[in-house]
């Protein structure tokens, strides 16, 4: 689990236009997405995590206790009741949306980076963040 806290950088990605298009997001949408290099933070303090994603487009912060149910309204508008685990290097999140469509996003820590797999309706894109 000490693995998991840090900064990490996009590098690159794999079939993410076809995973925003499962979930629903628009081309306009898309193209902002697919262009961004986001920067992921996470952290974690007395049992709260929190996952911060920064681009030149937008902002996002979503606090979490893991196994615990949190509201997440995602950076395409999705409304969810969203639960994070952990299994071993791996932090799980899964996202059961009140409106739009599911998705699950796995992301696996290793010494310097993140993978992160998501998943949608069948359709999953790879990312690989370097850790800064």
């Amino acid at each position: 689990m000490s693995k998991i806290p840090g900064k990490y950088l996009l590098d690159t990605s794999e079939n993410f236009d076809e995973f925003m298009k499962a979930l629903g997001v628009g081309m306009v949408m898309r193209k902002l997405g697919g262009s961004a290099k986001p920067l992921v933070e996470l952290s974690e303090s007395n049992g709260e995590w929190t996952m911060k994603t920064s681009s030149t487009m937008k902002t996002s912060e979503i606090k979490f206790k893991l196994g615990e149910e949190v509201d997440e309204t995602t950076q395409d508008g999705r409304e969810c009741k969203t639960t994070f685990t952990v299994e071993g290097d791996k932090l799980i999140q899964v996202q059961k949306a009140v409106k739009g469509k599911d998705a699950k996003f796995v992301r696996e820590f290793t010494d310097g980076c993140m993978i992160m797999t998501s998943e949608c309706e069948g359709v999953t894109s790879k990312r690989v963040y370097k850790r800064q």
